[in-house]
C-alpha cells in the first residue's frame, strides 16, 4: 500500500513549475515521491526535503549582468547566462560549436537529473578535435532576480584529441536555485582536464550533474571545486567504456560558516585494464558542512582493474563537520582496489614550529591549508589555469 508523501513549499513549486513546461510525468513522480530524504542512501548526509525550502520562479532569459568573477589569461571564455550560450564563431581552432534541444544527461534515478531533463530549453555541444592548446572556458552563471535556472553542455572529445577545459557556475548576488548539467565523452586516446568550479553567491543554491563516458586508452583528470552557495550538491558519475584507460578524479570541497556542501562521485569499471585515483580533500570552519560519498564498482568482467579512491577532510573549527563515505563494489577477483577516509584538525607540531619562527597564527594555518590542498591543483599543466585556480584558493582562506 502506497503512503502519501507530504509535500512542502519546495517540492509544490517543483511540481507547477514541472506542469508548466508539460513535464506531467517528472511532476507526478515528485508529487508520488517527494524530495530525497535522509531515507535515501545517496541522499544520506544531505536532506533535500529538509535543506530546500523555497524554489524561485523559473528563471528567464537575460543578458550577462554582473562582471564574470573568474578569468584565465588567454582562455576562450564561452558565456552562459540563465541557460542560453552566447557564440560568436571565434572558437579556436579544432573546436565546433552549437545547440541542441533539451538536456545531455542520460537517463538516471536522480531527482536532479529529472528536473534537469525536464527543464533545460537546450544544450550548448562543443565538439573537439586535434590537440587545442588554448584553455576553454565555459562561464554558466544565474542572472537577474532570484531565479530557478537548468542549463546543459556537452562535450565530445574526438579520438586522439587534447584539451583543457572549465566550466565555472556564478552569476547576480541572489537567491538563485541553478541546476547544471555536464556531459563529456572521451573518444580513444583522449587526453582531457576538466574542471568544475562552483562561485555561485553565498545566498545561491547549486547543484551540479557532470557524467564521463572514458574511451580506450584515454587518459582524464577532472578537478571539482566548491567554494560559493549555502548549499551545493554535485554528481559525479564516470564510466569506463574502453580498455586501457586512466582517470584521475579530484576535488575541493571548501566550506565555510553556514554552508552544506555535497560531493557524490560513483565510478563504474565496465570494462578491463582500467585505472582510477579518486582523491577529494574537504576543508570545513565555522559552522558549516562538507560531505563526499564516493563509490567505485568493479563489473565481473572489469579484470585487471587498478582503482583506489581517497577522501582527506581538515576541520578549522570545533563547530565544522566532515562527513565521508567511501566504497566499494567489486565483482571481479582479479583486481587491486582499495579505499581510505581520514579526518582531522592542523598538526599542532607544524603550527608550533611556524609560529617559533616569527609567523602569526592566521597566516600559520593558511599556510598549512594551501599546502594540504595543493596535491589537486599541482598536477593542472597550464601555468595561468593552475594560477587563477591558487587565487581561487588565497581568496576563500583570507575571508
Amino acid at each position: 500500500m502506497h503512503v502519501p508523501v507530504r509535500i512542502g513549499p519546495a517540492e509544490a513549486k517543483l511540481i507547477e513549475q514541472l506542469g508548466s513546461r508539460g513535464a506531467a510525468a517528472a511532476a507526478e513522480r515528485l508529487a508520488q515521491s517527494g524530495l530525497p530524504t535522509r531515507k535515501v542512501e545517496s541522499y544520506h548526509y544531505t536532506d533535500l526535503k529538509m535543506l530546500l525550502r523555497t524554489v524561485p520562479e523559473l528563471a528567464s532569459a537575460e543578458k550577462a549582468l554582473s562582471e564574470p568573477v573568474f578569468r584565465v589569461p588567454g582562455a576562450h571564455r564561452i558565456p552562459m547566462t540563465n541557460g542560453i550560450a552566447d557564440l560568436d564563431g571565434t572558437e579556436p581552432a579544432g573546436v565546433r560549436a552549437g545547440t541542441t534541444k533539451g538536456s545531455a544527461l542520460t537517463e538516471r534515478d536522480d531527482v536532479l537529473v529529472r528536473l534537469n531533463a525536464a527543464l533545460a530549453a537546450e544544450t550548448l555541444r562543443l565538439d573537439v578535435e586535434g590537440t587545442v592548446g588554448t584553455v576553454l572556458h565555459i562561464d554558466r552563471r544565474t542572472e537577474g532576480d532570484a531565479g530557478h535556472m537548468n542549463d546543459s553542455v556537452h562535450l565530445f572529445v574526438a579520438d586522439g584529441a587534447r584539451a583543457t577545459v572549465i566550466e565555472t557556475f556564478s552569476g547576480s548576488d541572489e537567491g538563485h536555485l541553478s541546476n547544471h548539467a555536464s556531459f563529456v565523452a572521451l573518444g580513444a586516446g583522449v587526453e582531457l582536464t576538466h574542471i568544475l568550479l562552483d562561485l555561485s553567491g553565498a545566498g545561491a543554491t547549486s547543484f551540479a550533474t557532470a557524467e564521463y563516458q572514458i574511451g580506450a586508452g584515454a587518459k582524464l583528470r577532472t578537478v571539482t571545486i566548491h567554494v560559493g552557495s549555502a548549499l551545493s550538491r554535485i554528481n559525479l558519475f564516470a564510466r569506463f567504456a574502453g580498455e586501457g584507460a586512466h582517470a584521475d578524479i579530484t576535488g575541493l570541497n571548501l566550506a565555510t560558516e553556514g554552508q552544506h556542501s555535497d560531493i557524490t562521485l560513483e565510478v563504474s569499471h565496465n570494462v578491463p585494464r582500467c585505472s582510477s585515483k579518486p582523491l577529494f580533500k574537504q576543508v570545513a570552519r565555522g559552522r558549516s558542512k562538507a560531505v563526499f560519498q564516493g563509490k567505485i564498482v568493479v563489473a565481473p568482467n572489469a579484470q585487471k582493474t587498478d582503482a583506489k579512491l581517497m577522501m582527506q577532510g581538515l576541520m578549522l573549527s570545533d563547530e565544522a563537520e566532515i562527513l565521508s563515505k567511501p566504497e566499494l563494489e567489486i565483482f571481479a577477483d582479479d583486481v587491486v582496489c582499495g579505499h581510505g577516509s581520514t579526518v582531522g584538525a592542523l598538526d599542532e607540531d607544524s603550527m608550533f614550529y611556524l609560529m617559533s619562527r616569527g609567523i602569526p597564527q592566521a597566516e600559520a594555518e593558511s599556510m598549512l591549508v594551501r599546502g594540504f590542498l595543493e596535491e589537486v591543483l599541482d598536477p593542472i599543466a597550464d601555468e595561468q589555469l593552475h594560477d587563477a585556480l591558487e587565487s581561487v584558493v588565497e581568496k576563500w582562506l583570507s575571508t
